[in-house]
């Protein structure tokens, strides 16, 4: 038995990275999977996986996504992925960067919500999971404004869904990853002046000497998904491969973990997990009480 057996779920930019790495794990774990990216040919790549359906979808067009959408009778778990990083101060970016960040990052997840959430209300049950970042609200990253806007944006979408639909069954919470071992980041490397001084720019912020894997954080997609954790809504989850964070940051030699000042307020309160596997992981969420989510 899986912990997903069963679960329908969609979920966008599958062809790579992270993407890939979550529809792959979540159809280990028995669940029925949509998988979807404008990309037609690097999402070929998982045709014949079992569980797996793939789809082309511009998550960007209105009319593609509410097509998609209306192939299904319900689905238990969506998962917004699709982004882009754009790289420069505010003074490096121009209309169409920042119109082009908010059109891939933001809206697109307003669209798959508008379309999937009603059958999730129909049937009283779901779980929405949204890929936002550590460069966010969270933490200020140089050279990455219009990207961390997009993703603070993500955070805010993620709370008001929760505080909307909690009481109807719905789950929505984001993941803030901090550097991700993706195609997309070798690319975006590649593509600086200096490649090889910028890879040295981003290992000097991982403590251990390597990046975080998009396998690792389809582990916690799939912990999102199953329903061990049927309680948890408007949760921001961090996970980090012993980055600096700040000036606060511990070494941890060999450990895994994710690393949140919490700034506690009102009725917050903080649940720390610590969960053993083939990975040393710790999550650190801030997760608001249900009486007071709908009080602020």
């Amino acid at each position: 038995m899986g912990r997903l057996d069963g679960k329908v779920i969609v979920l966008s930019a599958a062809a790579q990275g992270i993407g890939k790495a979550a529809a792959i794990a979540f159809a280990k774990e028995g669940a029925q999977v949509t998988a979807t990216d404008i990309n037609a040919e690097k999402l070929k790549e998982l045709d014949g996986t079992p569980g797996i359906k793939t789809k082309v979808l511009d998550v960007t067009k209105k009319d593609h996504v509410e097509a998609l959408a209306e192939e299904f009778d319900h689905v238990d778990v969506l998962f917004n992925v699709a982004g882009f990083v754009h790289h420069g101060t505010i003074l490096d970016c121009g209309e169409k960067d920042w119109d082009f960040t908010m059109n891939l990052n933001v809206r697109s997840m307003y669209l798959m919500l508008k379309a999937f959430l009603p059958k999730m209300l129909a049937q009283k049950s779901g779980s929405i999971i949204n890929m936002s970042s550590v460069a966010s609200s969270i933490k200020g990253v140089a050279n990455r404004c219009v990207y961390s806007t997009s993703k603070a944006a993500v955070i805010g979408l993620t709370k008001s869904v929760a505080a909307d639909f909690l009481e109807q069954g719905i789950r929505c919470n984001c993941i803030c990853p901090g550097t991700v071992d993706t195609p997309s980041l070798r690319e975006r490397i590649e593509a600086r002046p200096d490649p090889e001084q910028a890879f040295k720019d981003f290992m000097a912020r991982q403590r251990t000497g390597r990046m975080c894997t998009a396998e690792e954080v389809a582990h916690l997609c799939v912990y999102l998904a199953s329903d061990e954790v049927s309680t948890f809504s408007s949760c921001r989850l961090f996970l980090s491969i012993t980055q600096r964070l700040g000036t606060h940051s511990q070494n941890q030699p060999g450990y895994i973990f994710g690393r949140f000042l919490l700034q506690i307020c009102g009725q917050h309160i903080c649940y720390i997990f610590r969960f053993f596997g083939s990975l040393h992981c710790s999550f650190l969420m801030q997760i608001m009480r249900v009486q007071d989510v709908h009080s602020h």
